[in-house]
């Protein structure tokens, strides 16, 4: 079991006795989570995507990572699309995270009425691109020479989950 608890940076937020776990967990995987840009702002540039940002737990309410959503695209009245970025502390890793990926897409789903989640990548994330193909992401290409990653030039792998995966429906964009 899983919880998915909305963080907001203010002072009527509930959730913000999670900043020191967010802040351990972001500095454990900065290395996937990050280029050089992002960089100069540390775990920082993430309290940004505010209010479209979760802290995940177990059904005890202990610490187990964060999802946060943004880049949204649409027309102002519906959500065509986000990108997805996700950390789990390695004490979430295995079945737990697979159980919470598919939850909170549905969720995404359901609320926002995406059609389209997209996660951006590093290649060398091995651990992520097994986990999105898990969980129903698709690979859709490289972007290459992106960014700068440790003052390298870096590619970013883009995979994407559509709504049909969870609703076999179709479903109208007009």
């Amino acid at each position: 079991m899983c919880k998915f608890k909305q963080v907001i940076l203010s002072p009527s937020c509930s959730n913000l006795h999670y900043i020191p776990d967010i802040i351990n967990c972001y500095g454990k995987y900065a290395k996937y989570l990050q280029d050089d840009y992002a960089k100069n702002f540390g775990v920082f540039h993430i309290f940004l995507s505010f209010p479209n940002f979760w802290v995940i737990t177990d059904n005890l309410d202990k610490f187990m990572g964060f999802v946060f959503l943004d880049n949204f695209t649409g027309n102002g009245s519906a959500n065509f699309s986000a990108e997805i970025t996700v950390c789990f502390d390695k004490k979430a890793w295995g079945s737990f995270v697979r159980y919470s990926a598919k939850f909170f897409l549905k969720y995404c789903f359901d609320t926002f009425g995406f059609y389209k989640i997209k996660a951006l990548i590093f290649p060398d994330n091995f651990r992520v691109k097994k986990l999105l193909k898990q969980v129903g992401f698709e690979y859709e290409t490289t972007l290459p020479d992106e960014t700068l990653r440790l003052n390298k030039v870096q590619d970013i792998d883009v995979y994407s989950i559509k709504r049909n995966y969870y609703y076999k429906d179709e479903v109208n964009y007009d």
